[in-house]
């Protein structure tokens, strides 16, 4: 059984930083694409970053500021929030896709498994 393990949120002032870890088990997951999104209250959930096994992509809100990396001997995915800003609070979703599909990546639909989330929160 896979499971996504979320942790590194926590209340953080605007201009500051966080870095949310995402620990994956269940399987080796270096060829498979492994994605954040967030969700805000009353706002449907929306991409962030992915790192397939060949490149990364970031929501346009987030580029130059959000860095998502991993490793894979680990199974753990990374996202380092930098300058952060109020609009970022949000609940935090790590994502797997395991499965073969032509969904884009930056849609939730493409996405088999789901972390529990974890809260962020950037006080202005």
């Amino acid at each position: 059984q896979v499971q996504l393990v979320e942790s590194g949120g926590g209340l953080v002032q605007a201009g500051g930083s966080l870095k949310l870890s995402c620990a994956a088990s269940g399987r080796p997951f270096s060829n498979y694409a492994m994605g954040w999104f967030r969700q805000a209250p009353g706002k449907e959930r929306e991409f962030v970053a992915v790192s397939s096994a060949v490149r990364t992509y970031y929501a346009d809100s987030v580029k130059l500021r959000f860095t998502i990396s991993r490793d894979n001997t680990k199974n753990t995915v990374f996202l380092q929030m930098n300058s952060l800003k109020s609009e970022d609070t949000a609940v935090y979703y790590c994502a797997v896709r395991t499965i073969a599909t032509m969904t884009s990546l930056q849609t939730s639909d493409a996405y088999n498994y789901w972390g529990q989330g974890t809260q962020v929160t950037v006080s202005s």
